[in-house]
């Protein structure tokens, strides 16, 4: 279904510049929608100052290469875009582009401006060869809610522009807690020309998840219970596909994890459990603790900064379990911060589906060059428009997803939770709409698709069911069809034509 329905909405942007040819503004906008189209989604990443954006988006990368204090880059919108050699861009508000010089300082990538103030550049574009780069751009943006209101303002103008498409496909919203002004910027980001389409294109992620439970060893499960309570609450429910949580510090840290740090962890884990104990009661006490002898008070300070409590303890109860090489250690702390799940997430909710996404964005762009640049002779853009917009079966989902996490759906909850994962509310693959085991052969998934598609036709013909729920069922019935297509020409060995309708 993707590759149609990308390439039906590049055909309608190829439409959409022959009628404004003779419009300078208008085709460099439309040239620009159609360059994304062919890029990597665009995923930003937002959130209340000090929620650890870029100690998350390091996380992801798998490099230290964004900027976690409070200089100028932090106020910058930054994009970090995959490429064969490293390079960052000071792209000015005034001016043209310029590379800046790069340089690390104890592993981690450090921005030198040359003088430049952080409202004299509109973005800066970092180029770095991480595969996790290759299937999306991240994009860090300054803190909302700051202190200083020209910081939130650069990051709302970007994420949530009044008159145009937000330049992110998606976004992943930090939250230490859940406060009313997270809501108020997921409703905004919603409200975008991507969001209007009932698109639910938001992840919130329960940042800093280990001091939920003051650092102790069990934190990352008192934060995935308030995660799933968070997860259920009808006002985040609507705006966001789910809530994770994730110790961003203890991700980044073990994405790069340095051999120093393995050394002075499996040094702390040689002590017993009683002097463990005694001495990470609080950072301060560990700091100045005098055992293990030959660990200095610079190499405690690194640990913390570099981990925090919690991260520590874990490692020395992982190093005394069995991870005794850096390699797995780095594997299975990155695993316990939440990091995979949110990693899978960002790939079953987003990537998955990244054709619509983009689709919708360039869809967007048509709709709003139309109302605000109206001409004569763009009436066959405006009913090609029409036609993608409703007849693409992706977006069809992507709309009936929204209805039954905002609206409400006249099915009952059981019904409705089923067709929420159908469409893929759960995740775009087969097996997770159809709710078998992954990596089920095709003849199981055929089996269970025929199954559920014989139970929907049964509920869109009875007469009932409410008119609009019935329409409901014929999204859901033709999500079936297509898995059952597919399945099944899997099975025989050829595959089904992608189809838009």
């Amino acid at each position: 279904m993707t590759p149609s329905t990308t390439a039906g909405a590049a055909a309608l942007i190829r439409e959409a510049l022959d009628a404004y040819a003779d419009d300078p503004q208008a085709v460099q906008v439309l040239q620009g929608y159609a360059q994304r189209l062919a890029e990597p989604l665009r995923i930003a990443v937002a959130g209340m100052v000090k929620a650890g954006k870029s100690t998350l988006l390091n996380a992801i990368i798998g490099e230290e290469i964004a900027p976690t204090d409070t200089g100028e880059c932090t106020r910058i919108v930054t994009w970090y875009r995959h490429g064969r050699t490293p390079r960052i861009t000071l792209h000015p508000t005034d001016g043209a582009p310029r590379n800046l010089p790069l340089k690390r300082v104890d592993g981690r990538l450090v921005f030198v401006l040359d003088g430049v103030r952080a409202e004299e550049v509109d973005r800066l574009e970092v180029e770095w060869p991480s595969p996790a780069l290759e299937a999306m751009t991240l994009i860090d943006t300054p803190g909302i809610a700051s202190l200083s209101q020209d910081v939130s303002a650069r990051s709302l103008r970007f994420l949530t522009p009044e008159d145009a498409p937000s330049e992110a496909d998606a976004v992943v919203y930090l939250m230490r807690h859940l406060h009313e002004s997270d809501v108020r910027f997921l409703e905004s980001f919603r409200d975008t020309g991507a969001g209007r389409s009932g698109t639910v294109n938001a992840i919130a992620v329960l940042s800093r998840a280990d001091e939920v439970g003051a650092g102790r060893i069990d934190s990352l499960l008192s934060a995935g219970t308030i995660a799933e309570r968070y997860s259920r609450d009808p006002n985040l429910r609507k705006l966001a596909l789910a809530v994770v949580p994730v110790a961003g510090l203890l991700a980044e840290s073990a994405r790069t994890l340095r051999q120093t740090d393995f050394e002075a962890l499996r040094m702390l884990a040689t002590l017993d459990r009683t002097a463990r104990e005694r001495m990470l009661l609080s950072a301060d006490r560990f700091r100045r603790a005098v055992v293990p002898e030959g660990l200095t008070e610079d190499a405690r300070a690194s640990l913390l900064e570099r981990y925090g409590l919690f991260g520590v303890r874990l490692a020395m109860v992982l190093v005394r379990n069995g991870y005794g090489e850096p390699t797995p250690l780095s594997h299975e702390l990155a695993r316990r911060s939440g990091l995979d799940p949110l990693l899978e997430l960002l790939d079953r909710q987003f990537q998955a589906r990244a054709g619509a996404l983009k689709a919708r964005t360039a869809l967007a762009a048509v709709e709003d060059l139309l109302a605000n640049r109206p001409r004569p002779g763009t009436e066959q853009v405006a009913a090609s428009l029409e036609r993608l917009q409703a007849g693409a079966h992706e977006f069809r989902e992507l709309r009936l997803l929204a209805a039954l996490r905002t609206t409400g759906v006249d099915l009952a909850p059981e019904l409705a939770a089923e067709a929420e994962r159908l469409i893929g509310g759960q995740g775009a693959a087969a097996s997770q709409r159809l709710g078998v085991a992954p990596g089920s052969g095709p003849e199981v998934l055929a089996a269970q698709a025929r199954q559920v598609l014989g139970r929907w036709r049964v509920i869109a013909e009875s007469p009932l069911t409410a008119r609009p729920a019935a329409e409901a069922c014929r999204v859901v019935i033709r999500s079936c069809e297509g898995m059952l297509a597919d399945c099944t020409g899997t099975a025989s060995g050829t595959a089904r034509q992608p189809q838009t309708a």
